[in-house]
């Protein structure tokens, strides 16, 4: 591969860096951002402030081996009703705080896994939401749907509620691949999901695959992606797997001994992303594809387009209200994230508490960074604004990745703008504007090879 000597000396085979799904990344939260600062951010938005509403659902009928998200295994539907039930109550408690009404524009269901409610269950909650927060003027409502738990009853339940985009988890249809991970999914239970989605008129579908994956060679990593893109997916998220079993215990059941090698883990990118290129799909920012029509695309080539939590997005609103476990809060003020543990949310929602657990209050200097990297993180070009010229230490910070990036990057004092070839740097040329006296931690740290 052409370049591949350049990479490695930048250090893209074995640095650990955040993903950058926020700035700063999630591992600066601290415990010191309360219900108070939360009250104090809700009660400053303006009047009937356009908000976005996130609903985490943390459980699974089974645990993928893969996943290190924030999830617990249910064998059965007791504990689904009450926290149901307590995402209401809480949803209630955060929709007093906005003194100045909202205006919901935005619905995600994410988990874990939403569609493991039963459709009583999903109609419990959102009409329950609706009942508190109003969501007539709803641009989009999504799920993330996972098609080995999920049914007719229930897709007809969402759409009848407004379901307008859905994301099916794939990961790989390869047999060996999914048995190393703990993941059976047939391609003709995908198949038949997206046929039932589409018959119902929910036209907009995303795709989350993964590389990197154990046994995966390019060979399967193709016959994956020629049975996805047969099913005509608007949108396909190309993840690379991370291997953290020190964050996600049950990661230590996959075979790292047959993960590829970082330098196969980058072909395996390459060669995704070429034949999804080929197939008229717009690649956005670092493993994002989107077809030319989607609203995804048409927010990147308009320069509207964001990086949140939930990845790449067209999303500008400024509030994000998380609801459930774990959930995360995004304001002009900074970000607050709920209890990740499912059972000291209860507690705290039983006990009327609010379920804030940390985050992180953002600084003139947070946002004028944050704006850099996610100009990085989107376009893999930043320019200063005026604002940003007039500090010193932004300044200094990007001459020094014009210098330890030379022939990487081209830099004219206002501009910085990463060379084709070196995209795959991103990360590690974004992480350079992380404040010197903050370290990053083990936690939300990644390997920087794509």
């Amino acid at each position: 591969m052409k370049h591949l000597s350049d990479l490695r000396h930048f250090g893209l085979f074995n640095a650990k860096v955040p993903r950058f799904t926020s700035y700063p990344p999630a591992n600066w939260f601290t415990e010191g951002i309360s219900a108070d600062h939360v009250r104090t951010w809700q009660s400053n938005a303006p009047k009937d402030a356009e908000i976005s509403l996130y609903v985490h659902i943390p459980f699974c009928r089974r645990l993928c081996w893969f996943c290190a998200c924030r999830t617990q295994g249910t064998r059965n539907a007791a504990p689904l009703a009450p926290y149901v039930d307590r995402v209401l109550r809480e949803a209630a408690d955060q929709r007093r705080g906005f003194i100045n009404g909202v205006t919901p524009k935005r619905l995600h269901l994410g988990g874990g896994t939403p569609t493991i409610l039963s459709a009583s269950l999903l109609d419990r909650l959102l009409r329950g939401l609706d009942d508190i927060w109003g969501l007539s003027d709803l641009d989009e409502f999504s799920v993330e749907v996972d098609p080995t738990d999920v049914g007719p009853a229930r897709l007809a339940m969402l759409k009848q509620q407004g379901l307008s985009r859905a994301s099916l988890g794939i990961q790989d249809f390869d047999r060996q691949v999914q048995a190393a991970i703990g993941r059976t999914q047939s391609r003709d239970l995908t198949q038949s999901v997206v046929d039932d989605l589409r018959s119902l008129g929910v036209s907009s579908l995303n795709f989350d695959l993964l590389y990197g994956l154990p046994f995966q060679t390019p060979g399967t990593l193709a016959a994956t992606l020629e049975a996805a893109l047969a099913m005509q997916p608007g949108r396909i998220a190309l993840f690379g797997y991370a291997h953290v079993p020190w964050m996600s215990k049950r990661q230590s059941l996959i075979p790292a001994d047959a993960l590829p090698k970082p330098e196969a883990r980058l072909a395996l990118f390459e060669q995704a992303r070429k034949t999804l290129l080929g197939q008229g799909y717009v690649q956005i920012g670092i493993d994002h594809f989107a077809r030319p029509e989607d609203a995804l695309a048409h927010a990147f080539f308009d320069q509207r387009l964001k990086r949140s939590f939930q990845g790449y997005t067209d999303d500008a609103i400024g509030y994000l209200v998380g609801l459930g476990a774990s959930a995360i809060s995004t304001f002009p003020q900074g970000f607050a994230q709920n209890i990740p543990v499912t059972g000291k949310y209860a507690t705290q929602i039983d006990a009327g508490v609010s379920a804030i657990w940390r985050g992180y209050a953002l600084s003139e200097a947070d946002r004028l960074k944050s704006n850099l990297v996610e100009q990085l993180m989107c376009y893999y070009v930043a320019t200063l604004s005026d604002a940003q010229a007039a500090k010193p230490l932004i300044v200094k910070a990007m001459n020094q990745i014009a210098q330890d990036f030379d022939g990487a990057v081209t830099w004219d004092g206002r501009t910085l703008e990463i060379r084709r070839w070196a995209h795959p740097l991103v990360r590690l040329i974004a992480v350079q504007l992380v404040t010197p006296s903050t370290p990053l931690t083990a936690e939300r740290t990644y390997s920087a090879a794509i």
